[in-house]
């Protein structure tokens, strides 16, 4: 019956079923061409042919080398064998001058040697394009020369409503079979023009001991811009290739001398690439990590007379921004069951004044590196302190979930040393924990499981009570 009814209803009105039919037709055409054409623009754009193709396109300024982008994330288990590099692109105006006229013209620049061994075919029979000295600068910097960078201190920003609590520092920290240490070379804010405050302290813990040492000067503008190589007073810390070599002379208690020379080793892919944060009235606060893991050699001598020979792990940041009213929370732990088993995790989050950012919604992070580079990381973190009778933390557990990443941590802690923080651009009236103790980790990082217990150090605060010793 139906049937019956739409072929009476299409022979009556012959010419407007047909013109119909053509329409309906038509429109079935251009959609299936569209489809194919989409399919075709997809397949493209994933081809590495093109430059740009891919599943993500990274965007960096002419001062990044690709040294130092690819030591970081794009290390990672996940990536490695994903990553091209492809020639940086840059426009321009251009213009072609010919017969007294001028056109102005599209094209493209790019580094011969990437775009060659990306297969472009516009370019692989063009023998006489070669890399410049520039071109070879950015793609082949050496590891030395990418570490020098990332380590290299900041000109303080023009931001009138911090300006007095710019600091930054190199920190270092490490551990022997009889003794750890904490060393801090901090650089403030300008005393008075082109001249900054400028001091060196460490940190000694032997036989359930803390003391410190420390040292101090004002240092010009152009000293500060040397870094990392770096002279305070009588104490320094150079860059050599990928060794960091410090020299410590350093006073005590009653002026009695601490002196003694280390050695921290980097290692290429090793490290956290740069993180900032930003806020209001331009508020800001940065974070690196050049050295993980990475062996430590050296001797201090104390002022009693004693040799510490230290032997063992190292760790060495550099932190800088506006600190005042600042907090955070951090902590890192390195394992070594052989060399293709080494690990290290790395957990932290940013407490900014709250005119300057709120603090709930800066995240904090973990990180896990492997023994080339980082295996996974997140930001979907809870950091969970708990006190004890003293109100001082007694222990802290880190829950980290991601796509690559699901982790537990508890940090017990063994040890603390606060510092009153009331003076200085670090001023946020809290007293500064640092913290020795254990770390039992679970769970897995990218195709790594993670299951193991060792030696590490943490830092938080905690609202200014008495100083008292350690436990």
């Amino acid at each position: 019956m139906i049937g019956r009814l739409a072929l009476r209803s299409l022979t009556a009105h012959p010419v407007r079923s047909g013109v119909l039919a053509v329409g309906f037709g038509a429109g079935v055409a251009v959609m299936a061409i569209l489809l194919g054409v989409a399919e075709v623009v997809l397949q493209q754009a994933q081809s590495p042919l093109l430059v740009g193709g891919g599943d993500v396109v990274v965007a960096m300024g002419r001062e990044t080398p690709a040294s130092l982008l690819l030591a970081g994330t794009l290390q990672a288990d996940a990536l490695r064998h994903r990553v091209q590099v492809a020639a940086p692109t840059h426009t321009a105006d251009l213009y072609l001058s010919y017969g007294g006229a001028r056109a102005r013209v599209d094209g493209r620049g790019g580094i011969p040697s990437l775009e060659r061994a990306l297969g472009d075919p516009e370019t692989a029979g063009a023998e006489g394009w070669t890399d410049t000295t520039a071109d070879a600068a950015w793609t082949r910097q050496s590891p030395a020369a990418a570490l020098r960078q990332v380590d290299r201190f900041h000109p303080i920003p023009d931001a009138p409503a911090w300006q007095e609590s710019w600091a930054e520092w190199l920190y270092f920290n490490g551990r022997s079979d009889n003794a750890r240490f904490y060393l801090t070379f901090l650089v403030g804010p300008e005393v008075r023009p082109g001249i900054r405050a400028a001091g060196v302290r460490l940190q000694l813990e032997r036989g359930g001991r803390m003391e410190s040492f420390s040292g101090s000067q004002e240092v010009p503008n152009a000293a500060a811009d040397q870094a990392p190589n770096l002279t305070i007073d009588r104490s320094s810390v150079t860059l050599d290739g990928l060794t960091y070599r410090i020299h410590l002379d350093l006073a005590g208690r009653r002026g009695a001398r601490l002196t003694g020379d280390l050695s921290v080793q980097a290692t290429p892919g090793r490290m956290v690439p740069p993180i900032e944060i930003l806020g209001a009235r331009g508020w800001r606060s940065g974070y690196v990590v050049p050295v993980m893991s990475g062996e430590l050699a050296g001797m201090l001598q104390p002022p009693d007379g004693s040799a510490i020979v230290l032997k063992g792990t190292g760790y060495h940041d550099h932190n800088w921004g506006f600190w005042k009213g600042v907090s955070w929370q951090w902590g890192q732990v390195q394992v070594d069951t052989g060399t293709p088993r080494a690990l290290s995790l790395l957990y932290g989050r940013v407490f900014p004044p709250a005119d300057a950012a709120d603090p709930e919604r800066v995240p904090g992070f973990v990180g896990v590196l492997g023994p080339d580079g980082p295996l996974a990381y997140a930001t979907d973190v809870a950091i969970t302190e708990t006190n004890g009778a003293d109100g001082r933390p007694r222990a802290i557990d880190i829950r980290a979930e991601g796509t690559a990443i699901d982790v537990t941590v508890r940090f017990e802690v063994v040890s603390a040393e606060a510092t009153r923080m009331s003076t200085g651009p670090l001023t946020n009236g809290l007293d500064f924990l640092q913290l020795q103790g254990r770390y039992t980790v679970r769970g897995r990082a990218g195709d790594r499981a993670l299951n193991f217990t060792a030696a590490g150090a943490a830092e938080t605060f905690r609202e200014a009570g008495p100083l008292a010793p350690s436990p």
